[in-house]
């Protein structure tokens, strides 16, 4: 019995290496492709435990397994040219998944990178393509919606012979490529700085302009308040003039009185004045008499007229 054990042992390792070389598992995440000498045998999608033949090694039955979920694909910094001639660096990615597993195999043999590689250049093309027919513009508007569905129909039946079905394509970033950047920098410079001098010179057009009306409004303004200034001056004179003929007339007496007073006031306000009259001169007549009469030995004075001024003899100087 001693010497059975290692012998029942030896078999029942053996089985255990043959079954489990013959199970293989499939989760929900992702498809198996059984091969059996190079043939696809059978393709299991649904998750679950299955069944193949052993030993690989001998190339017998062999499972490969590929995603089953969504796969994201990026694409970076493509130079392509819009029709306006510039070009412009996009980045772009692209969902996919693997839909025929079998169609997958049997053209990139199951290789993710191989099939990557063929949407690479399918994508370079179409995205030349979309924006070669239209402006940047379009890429920066709600266009680029279209430009997305246009290139991912592009795509698909050619993803379709690889037993991939796109989901969803979508253009990342559109920026100027560093010599069209600089380029189109410089010139906007030039028309910025072109419209500032533009503006500068019509800022300076129109404040002249406004100068010159203020100016002119000056003149007017100076000439209307001169106008009207010498026209209230001659109604004030000729006021003045009515007033003095009025007082005049009704007491000349006071009105020469006041007249002189006024004179004497004006011409002995300082304490530096110096006249030099004759004593009888008409100037003093009211240092003569209270009334104002000549003295015996002078002659009479001639009648005043209103707003005249007697006339003042020279005489030898007095202090």
């Amino acid at each position: 019995m001693s010497n059975r054990l290692p012998v029942v042992l030896i078999l029942l390792a053996v089985v255990l290496v043959v079954v489990y070389s013959s199970i293989f598992v499939v989760n929900a995440r992702e498809q198996a492709i059984v091969v059996r000498f190079g043939e696809i045998q059978s393709v299991k999608t649904d998750p679950g435990i299955y069944f193949k033949l052993p030993f690989a090694f001998a190339d017998a039955d062999r499972v490969q397994y590929v995603p089953k979920q969504e796969l994201r694909f990026d694409l970076d910094n493509i130079r392509v040219q819009v029709s306006g001639g510039a070009f412009y660096e996009v980045n772009a990615f692209l969902i996919y998944r693997i839909n025929d597993a079998r169609r997958f195999r049997e053209t990139v043999s199951g290789d993710r990178e191989a099939a990557e590689a063929r949407l690479r250049t399918r994508l370079d093309s179409a995205l030349r393509r979309v924006y070669g027919v239209r402006s940047i513009e379009a890429a920066l508007s709600r266009e680029r919606v279209a430009m997305m569905l246009e290139v991912r129909n592009e795509l698909q039946a050619d993803a379709e012979t690889l037993g991939i079905t796109l989901d969803d394509v979508r253009i990342s970033r559109t920026d100027l490529t560093q010599d069209v950047s600089e380029r189109t920098f410089n010139r906007m410079r030039a028309e910025r700085l072109a419209e500032a001098e533009l503006l500068r010179a019509q800022g300076n057009e129109e404040g002249q302009r406004r100068r010159a009306i203020a100016d002119r409004q000056v003149v007017e303004l100076t000439a209307g308040a001169q106008r009207d200034s010498e026209i209230l001056r001659g109604q004030g004179d000729a006021e003045r003039n009515r007033i003095f003929a009025e007082a005049f007339s009704r007491n000349p007496d006071f009105f020469e009185f006041y007249r002189s007073m006024a004179a004497y006031s004006a011409a002995l306000s300082s304490q530096d004045t110096t006249l030099v009259l004759s004593p009888d001169s008409e100037f003093f007549r009211y240092f003569n008499t209270a009334a104002g009469a000549a003295p015996a030995n002078s002659a009479a004075p001639a009648p005043a007229t209103p707003g005249a001024t007697a006339p003042v003899t020279p005489a030898a100087p007095a202090n």
